[in-house]
C-alpha cells in the first residue's frame, strides 16, 4: 500500500477540491504549511471566514458541527431524527456553492464530529451527497468526519471503514478519530475521560491505514496527544506532538515505504496552544487543523465592543447623546453590528492563515 500522491488528489474538474490537494502539493516543499478549518454556523460567519482567505490568496475549509448545522436550519426547527441538523447543513452547503465563486477562492465543504449517536445525520447527508453525484458527478460536500474515538477501538475501526466504502466511490473524503479529543464541542462532550485516552496508540494508527488503505486513499486521522476542545488556561494542557512523528514511523517502517509522513493527520482541540505547538505537529504531518473557539471569541468580541461603545445610540430608537430627537436606527440596524463581529473573526482568521503559512497559496 502506497500513500496518495498528490496528483491523484488534484485530479479533479471540481471547484470544490479534494479536501487537502493543495496542502499536500505544498507540503512536497515545505513541513511548515496545514489548512486551517473553520466552523461556521451562519451566512454571517461564513461570509467572514472567505473574505479573510480571499484577502490572504488562501483556499479554505469550511465546517458545520450538528449543532452549528442545526442552528443554520433554525432553532425553532425540530431535531427529531437529526432533521434540523440534516435539512441545515444541506441548506448550508448549496449557500456556501452558490456563494463561493464569487470570493474566487478553493473552498472545501466538510463537516465536523459525528458521534454514535449522530449517525442518522451522517446518513442523510450521504444520501444528499449521492443525489447529488448522481446528477453533478461529485459530492455535495468535500468531506465528512466520524467520530467514534468513544466506542471500542475494533468496533471505530470497522464501523468507519463502512462509510468510507459509501464515500469511496464519490472521490469523497472521510476523517476519522482514534484516541479521545478532550472538552466538549457540539454534540460530544468528553470532559470526565481520563488522561490516559487523550493518547493514541502507534498500532491503533497502523491498524486504521491498514484497513482504510484498500477502500480509498481519501481518508485522515484526528489522533490524540493531549488535545483538548474548547477554552483551558495555558498550562494545563499538555500535548504531546511528537508522538505524530512515532505514528508516522511506525506506520513507515510496518509498509516498508520511503515517504516518512505515509499518514495524514488532523488536529483538533488546537484553541489556545502556542504557534510552536501548531507547527510541531504540522512538522509530523498534520494536514488540517480545526479552528473554532478561538474565532467564536473573536466573533462575540466585535458585537460586545460596539454594543458596549454605541449603548446610548442602542437603548432606544430615538434619542442619544447628539439629541433626543436624533434616530438610532443606523445604530441598531442588525446589518451594521453583526458587521462588526464579522470584521473581528475575518481578522482573526486572516492572523491563523499567516500562521500555518496558508497564505498567499493562490
Amino acid at each position: 500500500m502506497s500513500s496518495v500522491s498528490s496528483s491523484t488528489l488534484a485530479s479533479t474538474s471540481s471547484p470544490f477540491p479534494p479536501l487537502y490537494a493543495s496542502t499536500i502539493q505544498k507540503q512536497r516543499k515545505s513541513s511548515q504549511l496545514t489548512q486551517i478549518s473553520q466552523n461556521v454556523t451562519s451566512s454571517s460567519t461564513v461570509v467572514a471566514a472567505l473574505e479573510a482567505a480571499r484577502d490572504n490568496k488562501a483556499p479554505v475549509i469550511l465546517q458545520f458541527s450538528q449543532g452549528g448545522a442545526a442552528y443554520f436550519a433554525g432553532k425553532g426547527v425540530s431535531n427529531t431524527d437529526q432533521a434540523a441538523s440534516i435539512a441545515g447543513s444541506i441548506a448550508a452547503a448549496h449557500y456556501v456553492r452558490s456563494l463561493a465563486p464569487t470570493y474566487g477562492i478553493p473552498v472545501v465543504l466538510h463537516t465536523d464530529h459525528c458521534a454514535k449517536k449522530l449517525l442518522p445525520w451522517l446518513d442523510g447527508m450521504l444520501d444528499a451527497d449521492e443525489a447529488y453525484f448522481k446528477e453533478k458527478g461529485e459530492p455535495l460536500f468535500s468531506s465528512h468526519m466520524i467520530d467514534l474515538s468513544e466506542e471500542p477501538v475494533e468496533w471505530n475501526i470497522e464501523t468507519t471503514a463502512k462509510y468510507l466504502k459509501r464515500a469511496a466511490p464519490m472521490k469523497q473524503w472521510l476523517e476519522m478519530e482514534i484516541g479521545i479529543t478532550g472538552g466538549e464541542e457540539d454534540g460530544v462532550n468528553n470532559e470526565d475521560v481520563d488522561n490516559n485516552s487523550l493518547y493514541t496508540q502507534p498500532e491503533d494508527i497502523l491498524n486504521i491505514y491498514n484497513t482504510l488503505s484498500p477502500i480509498s486513499p481519501y481518508f485522515s486521522i484526528a489522533a490524540g496527544f493531549g488535545n483538548v476542545h474548547g477554552v483551558y488556561k495555558p498550562g494545563n494542557v499538555k500535548l504531546h506532538p511528537e508522538l505524530l512523528g512515532k505514528h508516522q514511523a511506525h506506520v513507515k517502517e510496518a509498509l516498508k515505504s520511503d515517504n516518512d509522513k505515509p499518514v495524514f493527520f488532523v488536529f483538533h482541540g488546537g484553541s489556545g496552544s502556542s504557534k510552536k505547538e501548531y507547527l510541531d505537529a504540522i512538522g509530523f504531518g498534520v494536514v488540517k487543523v480545526n479552528v473554532d473557539t478561538d474565532m467564536q471569541f473573536a466573533y462575540c468580541s466585535g458585537i460586545r465592543d460596539y454594543m458596549i461603545n454605541k449603548r446610548e445610540y442602542v437603548n432606544t430608537t430615538v434619542g442619544n447623546p447628539d439629541g433626543e430627537d436624533k434616530p438610532n436606527k443606523k445604530y441598531f440596524d442588525p446589518r451594521v453590528w453583526v458587521r462588526e463581529g464579522e470584521k473581528t473573526m475575518s481578522k482573526r482568521v486572516a492572523e491563523a492563515l499567516q500562521d500555518f503559512n496558508t497564505a498567499n497559496q493562490l
